[in-house]
């Protein structure tokens, strides 16, 4: 089923962003989101691909916004905030991926991850968690990653690092804003058919569905978590990775 047919309650009339929503799964995930009637901010460094499709499109805004700079956060929200309202679904999707070893990765490049996988979640999140909790709603998806729960394969565990701590860092939310009707879900995808997959494909003999995942597959949990019909699940990292990893 496209994603696009998908029919959930508590998104008409919604202000939703999306991080790192210039291509590939956040740009999925947030023409999901228009499709469902939420009027969405595509927030990406990168400019996006088919910007006219964009530009043409009354319910989608396309705003800058480095999600590791606090300033550049800050300023890309008010846009929003100007143009449509606070903000009530938030999925924290940019991010970045490198294989390096342990001991060749430089402190540099190891801050240079989790600023923008970590830090880019929790500034994004700090903003928008204000405005939920006055409004007495919110949802904030996460984009984590099966590699966060175990360590991912080799020559990755500053990705990993970040990851665990972008799970984490959703379940703190969610304990600390339940009483306000803010859930704060997470997503562990694995093997997702993007250009960081890319010239890995033979690892689907390892999926048991037997194929990879596609970015609609993640699209259609986050509709799942950011609609009303998930308002009892809060605190979870769901896996989207078709048996890759159970546990």
């Amino acid at each position: 089923m496209p994603v696009s047919d998908m029919q959930l309650s508590g998104f008409e009339g919604r202000v939703a962003a999306v991080t790192g929503a210039g291509k590939g799964i956040g740009r999925t995930i947030a023409d999901a989101l228009v499709a469902q009637g939420a009027r969405t901010a595509y927030l990406d460094l990168a400019d996006p691909e088919n910007p006219a499709a964009l530009a043409s499109e009354p319910n989608a805004l396309v705003v800058n916004c480095d999600v590791a700079d606090e300033g550049s956060v800050d300023q890309a929200f008010s846009v929003v905030e100007e143009a449509w309202g606070p903000v009530s679904i938030l999925v924290n999707n940019a991010g970045i991926f490198r294989i390096t070893a342990i001991e060749d990765t430089s402190v540099d490049e190891w801050n240079q991850m989790l600023k923008i996988n970590l830090t880019g979640t929790f500034l994004c999140s700090k903003r928008v968690l204000p405005g939920m909790r006055e409004a007495g709603y919110g949802r904030i998806v996460s984009i984590g990653s099966s590699a966060g729960k175990t360590g991912g394969s080799k020559n990755m565990a500053h990705y990993a690092a970040s990851k665990a701590g972008v799970m984490t860092l959703a379940k703190s939310i969610a304990s600390e804003y339940a009483a306000f009707g803010v859930t704060s879900n997470a997503l562990a995808p694995a093997l997702i058919n993007t250009d960081m997959v890319a010239g890995i494909s033979d690892l689907k003999d390892r999926i048991p569905v037997g194929r990879l995942g596609e970015p609609e597959d993640v699209a259609r949990a986050v509709l799942f978590l950011a609609s009303q019909d998930s308002s009892f699940i809060t605190a979870e990292v769901m896996d989207i990775n078709g048996g890759f990893l159970i546990d």
